[in-house]
């Protein structure tokens, strides 16, 4: 709780000296929508707001082959930057199994959370157009990239890279 606190007086104070969005919308520069979403095992997971890290949201599903690229790359950069960067992977499971879920998250050793979007409400409320597609979050909750498609983990990296500086 107080680690908490303390980070919102600092977001406070570098709210008051730098002019953040007020405006929630799934773009670069605007403040990621609020929702809050479960892993299988019943832990909320809040999106949306201020954090003590970076945030990368990834939409994916078990039956997307850019997906399967794109796992081993994820699990490689939250190895590298989990003391700056949160993953929360986001499972089309309304256009998915629970199985096939696990069986990839064993798969690719994935240890960051994944949560459920049941109904489509966080697919449809950042407007995603496909899997994977990628959302880089700051510590203040602002959208600064967004990236639809496979890209080369190299490229991945920078562009997070960019946000954690």
């Amino acid at each position: 709780l107080i680690a908490v606190l303390a980070g919102v007086a600092i977001y406070q104070n570098f709210a008051e000296s730098v002019k953040l969005p007020e405006e929630e919308a799934p773009k670069v520069n605007f403040l990621a929508p609020q929702i809050t979403l479960s892993d299988i095992d019943g832990n909320e997971y809040r999106i949306g707001g201020p954090r003590e890290k970076a945030l990368l949201i990834n939409f994916w599903a078990s039956w997307c082959d850019p997906c399967h690229q794109e796992a081993p790359d994820l699990v490689r950069i939250y190895e590298k930057y989990r003391d700056q960067l949160d993953i929360y992977a986001v499972n089309a499971i309304e256009e998915d199994t629970i199985s096939d879920a696990i069986q990839f998250i064993d798969r690719y050793g994935i240890t960051f959370p994944v949560l459920y979007d049941y109904d489509n409400l966080m697919k449809h409320l950042y407007q995603v157009p496909g899997y994977p597609t990628n959302f880089i979050v700051d510590r203040h909750g602002v959208i600064r990239d967004v990236i639809q498609g496979l890209k080369p983990g190299e490229n991945l990296e920078a562009r997070i890279r960019k946000v954690l500086d």
